[in-house]
């Protein structure tokens, strides 16, 4: 087994029980994808038609709001997914756009091979399930940290989950994901 597929499949692994016969069979349909730093692998208004999940490197999934600005919404570190789910599943236009920050190797799982998955795989069903709840969470934990949470707690929270993002990725980012500015951010840092 390649490590791509060596990953992904110890990532599938934790979610549900997949025997080697499944995986063979299933793993035969997924796509590797080299993606260059800076480079737009799904951009907003476009169909998302796959779910990426991170072998190395790092993705920023972010949106261009009313005034043109760019407004990060999440990073996807080695060993997890990203998409626009909704666009994915209803194949409507991404509200999203999904850029690599640095280089990336992604394995792509489309929506055929997602339906696939719950025909094949014997926990196809709750695989999907629980990566729509993995989704949920990421969304609702985002909500409710932007409404009730400091930036200082927010900050604090983002670097205790992502101990070195501050070395990956630029701070303008890291300061919109948190949804304040590069100066405030700079305050925060400064006041560790």
């Amino acid at each position: 087994m390649n490590n791509q597929f060596k990953k992904i499949h110890q990532v599938i692994s934790s979610y549900i029980e997949i025997n080697n016969e499944e995986w063979i069979s299933y793993s035969s349909k997924f796509r590797v994808k080299e993606i260059r730093k800076r480079e737009i692998i799904l951009s907003q208004g476009d169909i998302c038609r796959d779910v990426f999940f991170v072998v190395n490197g790092l993705l920023r999934v972010f949106f261009v709001d009313n005034d043109g600005e760019e407004k990060t919404f999440y990073f996807s570190f080695e060993n997890t997914f990203s998409t626009d789910y909704e666009s994915f599943l209803k194949k409507i236009p991404s509200s999203y756009s999904i850029q690599a920050l640095e280089d990336t190797t992604v394995v792509l799982m489309s929506f055929e091979m997602l339906h696939d998955g719950y025909k094949i795989l014997s926990n196809g069903e709750k695989l999907g399930r629980l990566l729509a709840e993995e989704y949920f969470f990421i969304f609702n934990d985002k909500v409710q940290a932007i409404y009730t949470q400091s930036p200082i707690v927010r900050y604090n929270n983002l670097t205790r989950k992502f101990p070195n993002i501050l070395q990956r990725i630029p701070q303008h980012y890291i300061a919109s994901y948190l949804n304040i500015s590069s100066v405030h951010l700079s305050r925060l840092k400064n006041s560790q």
